[in-house]
């Protein structure tokens, strides 16, 4: 059940968009216990908004299965939301909010990697585990500290970009052209792909930036094509992606293009056109037709839940419920672990996860001090979209 905070608050935390989920107990949570809060700061509103809606979604069905099967540590988990709004400094103002005021045990980051870079420090400082679901960038988890409480279920850029390379070699790349987002996310995956291109001595057509409010890209996309490139490997998110195709479609150029996982956050088949499906994305997880019992059982629980989910189309972005669902049942062992909600005892407690049984794999010792990161290359796969849905691509394609 959602509820909208009151007026007052509102004023006080303009951030916020907030907006509270209490979830029931459905069953074992002892009642009377005062529930342990968990916090979400992610983009729910504006062109990402699917990505916090499926963020949410995946953490909502964990949870609901936590509660129902006892709580932790005997008490309920209740999810706190704020929306980010894709802007770094509001993430960072909705992410203290929620440790300082709404004292959560454990806070959930979004799609952008910006956002997740301004929160890091702060989480460090503050010692609360912040368990990133989305957002990509290398930096997330290997920010440096030397008290790191950064945790990820979630793809990791310089993994991407090796496993993007890759891909386009066995397809026939040979010169490839960057098209990169203009911000710390672009600059990461910069540098993972000429580490992946370095490596098999291939050389790039060169590096073009996109702007979130770029609505032409075809002067970048025509210096790229004329220096040759026979490939295209783009990181945007939504917004800036679509223009890649809309402005390809108006140069008449029909290259590959190979692609971050941007796409997969919001109205891409809507905003991109007819040719969306030329973009080929990574992703760590999509529901087919034919998935796993847990799959199965997760999906058969979501149309449920949301009345509207009725095909396969209305659960993109699988990724961001799959990686929060994921991530949602590691933080409840951790605190389970810890036996408190004490930041450092949670933290340790990620530690000492020996192993579970996901859904996008069964992950065992899936943290230690010196790897904040449970997914790697092994759990990535590549995806278009066929009528606004996310489907997996064939070996042919």
């Amino acid at each position: 059940m959602a509820i909208r905070l009151p007026n007052l608050q509102r004023l006080l935390f303009p951030v916020a968009a907030a907006v509270t989920l209490n979830m029931a107990m459905s069953g074992g949570a002892q009642a009377g216990e005062p529930p342990i809060k968990v916090g979400l700061v992610a983009a729910l509103s504006g062109q990402s908004a699917k990505s916090g809606e499926a963020l949410t979604r995946g953490l909502t069905m964990a949870i609901n299965e936590v509660n129902a099967s006892g709580g932790v540590l005997g008490r309920p988990l209740e999810l706190v939301r704020r929306d980010d709004e894709s802007n770094p400094s509001k993430g960072m103002l909705a992410a203290r909010e929620l440790v300082q005021r709404e004292k959560v045990a454990v806070l959930f980051g979004g799609l952008d990697t910006p956002v997740s870079l301004a929160i890091v420090p702060l989480a460090n400082q503050m010692k609360v585990p912040f368990m990133g679901i989305w957002a990509a960038g290398t930096k997330i988890t290997e920010n440096g500290a030397a008290d790191n409480y950064v945790f990820r279920v979630s793809a990791v850029d310089e993994l991407v970009d090796e496993a993007l390379v890759k891909y386009g070699v066995d397809h026939g790349m040979h010169k490839p052209g960057m098209i990169l987002i203009n911000n710390p996310w672009g600059e990461s995956n910069e540098a993972g792909f000429k580490r992946a291109l370095e490596k098999r001595g291939l050389a790039n057509a060169g590096v073009e930036r996109i702007q979130d409010s770029d609505l032409d890209v075809v002067p970048q996309l025509t210096r790229l094509k004329n220096a040759g490139a026979d490939t295209l490997l783009l990181v945007g998110n939504v917004g800036p992606s679509a223009q890649v195709v809309k402005s390809l479609d108006r140069m008449g150029w029909d290259v590959p293009v190979v692609s971050h996982w941007g796409p997969a956050g919001g109205r891409f088949g809507e905003l991109a056109g007819p040719n969306a499906s030329r973009v080929h994305f990574i992703q760590t997880y999509v529901f087919t037709e034919h998935n796993n019992a847990k799959g199965d059982a997760l999906l058969s629980a979501l149309k449920t839940a949301y009345p509207q989910i009725k095909t396969l189309a209305d659960v993109t972005p699988a990724v961001g419920i799959a990686n929060a669902y994921d991530a949602l049942h590691l933080a409840a062992r951790a605190i389970e672990n810890a036996g408190n909600t004490d930041g450092k005892a949670v933290r340790d407690g990620f530690y000492a996860i020996r192993d579970y049984d996901g859904l996008i794999k069964h992950y065992q010792q899936p943290f230690t001090p010196l790897k904040h990161d449970a997914l790697g290359p092994d759990d990535y796969v590549f995806t278009h979209f066929v009528n606004d849905r996310i489907v997996p691509l064939t070996p042919e394609e």
